[in-house]
């Protein structure tokens, strides 16, 4: 009797772990990609020609900051994927290929925006700054994406990635510390950089 129980046991055993070894093979071969949501929110404008009253201005300052900082959060994990030299599949490019959309679309809604309206006493400099340093962060992201226009099959293991980064003056310790700097004197609380919300 204790021999058939033994049996049992032992197979009850080896059954079990062969269920969590197919578990755990099952949640190993879902890309942890798919659970990267794409942002919804962007710096959006309507206004032209008009002044903008510093309270509004704080808000859009804030608005597209946190809006890059979410963008590029969510375009980490595939440009880690691609500087591994590792493919990405087609909803893996149609995601990256939506973020980099979206991206495009609030850095050219702030530049605008700053460009066409007359900013608050002591905004226009800083909001240029601004939006030079995100903007010249954000080639990165573009110039993956071109690439991925180029290559067919998400391989990027014969492309030199490095030869795609921005090698611009304008995205340096000291640039960042003047922003960073600005957003303190006139307390505006960002995602942005590290810092609390």
């Amino acid at each position: 009797m204790r021999k058939i129980f033994y049996g049992f046991f032992i197979v009850l055993v080896l059954s079990a772990c062969s269920q969590k070894e197919n578990i755990d093979t099952t949640e190993d071969e879902i890309p942890f990609t798919t659970k990267i949501e794409v942002p919804s929110t962007i710096f959006t404008s309507e206004k032209n020609n008009s002044t903008i009253d510093e309270e509004e201005m704080k808000l859009s300052i804030k608005t597209y900051l946190d809006s890059s900082e979410e963008l590029y959060n969510a375009s980490y994990p595939f440009e880690e994927i691609i500087d591994a030299g590792e493919e990405l599949n087609k909803n893996e490019i149609e995601k990256f290929n939506r973020i980099n959309k979206l991206t495009k679309e609030n850095d050219e809604n702030f530049s605008n925006y700053i460009l066409y309206n007359t900013l608050p006493e002591g905004y226009q400099e800083e909001s240029e700054r601004i939006s030079r340093y995100i903007t010249a962060s954000s080639e990165y992201i573009h110039e993956l994406n071109k690439l991925l226009d180029n290559v067919s099959d998400g391989n990027f293991s014969e492309i030199d990635i490095e030869s795609i980064i921005d090698k611009s003056d304008v995205v340096n310790g000291r640039e960042q510390k003047k922003i960073e700097e600005f957003l303190d004197k006139e307390n505006i609380h960002t995602k942005a950089f590290g810092r609390d919300n």
